[in-house]
């Protein structure tokens, strides 16, 4: 999962996903900047638009929602 979440963070345009865990627990990535993958080690770490931030072990996704909403609007441009 975690080459996955690599390759919406590469994407351009960018566009907005929802990492879904294994505790039932979702992290939605709005834009570039609240995500960020070290390069080493098994974390990801996911920031929302105030001071908090999550820290998730990359074993624990279980799957990934892309925002459709806004796939369709970037085809359109």
């Amino acid at each position: 999962m975690k080459s996955d979440i690599h390759k919406l963070v590469h994407a351009s345009p960018f566009v907005p996903f929802t990492i879904h865990l294994a505790d039932g627990g979702q992290l939605r990535v709005a834009a570039l900047d609240h995500i960020a993958i070290p390069p080493a080690g098994g974390r990801i770490f996911v920031f929302g638009d105030d001071e908090r931030y999550d820290v998730i072990s990359a074993l624990m996704v279980t799957r990934i929602t892309v925002d459709r909403e806004a796939t369709a609007s970037n085809q359109k441009q």
